[in-house]
């Protein structure tokens, strides 16, 4: 029976970890593309900001000691990130949308209440 001595990648790879938030990240990047459409894109710019915030500081916390970490969760907060990017830009020209049809619609209703005849009331 030969037992097998590990290689150095293989107990390396068992040492390492994962960064941390790499997957609510990702999560929070998908979410933020899917919810730019809910509430004005209130909903994006929300999670989109959250999720590029805690993929900054992931991948900042990879660059200053790359081999704690393993590359699978590198690579999801990366991806996280620039997902949560897309959603921002997305939900932002939601909500430019929204505030131009909100103070359109102000300004209909107000030049409607002004054409009414008060004075016959």
């Amino acid at each position: 029976m030969e037992i097998e001595n590990p290689s150095t990648e293989q107990v390396q790879n068992l040492e390492q970890i994962q960064l941390p938030n790499s997957s609510g990240v990702l999560a929070m990047g998908i979410i933020s593309i899917v919810g730019f459409c809910c509430i004005g894109g209130l909903v994006g710019v929300t999670l989109g900001i959250i999720a590029l915030v805690l993929g900054n500081n992931a991948i900042k916390e990879y660059s200053d000691n790359p081999e704690k970490f393993t590359e699978k969760s590198y690579k999801n907060a990366k991806s996280g990130r620039v997902c949560a990017i897309i959603g921002i830009c997305l939900s932002g020209i939601m909500f430019i949308g929204f505030l131009i049809k909100l103070s359109v619609l102000g300004f209909a209703f107000g030049t409607l209440l002004k054409t009414m005849p008060w004075e016959m009331m």
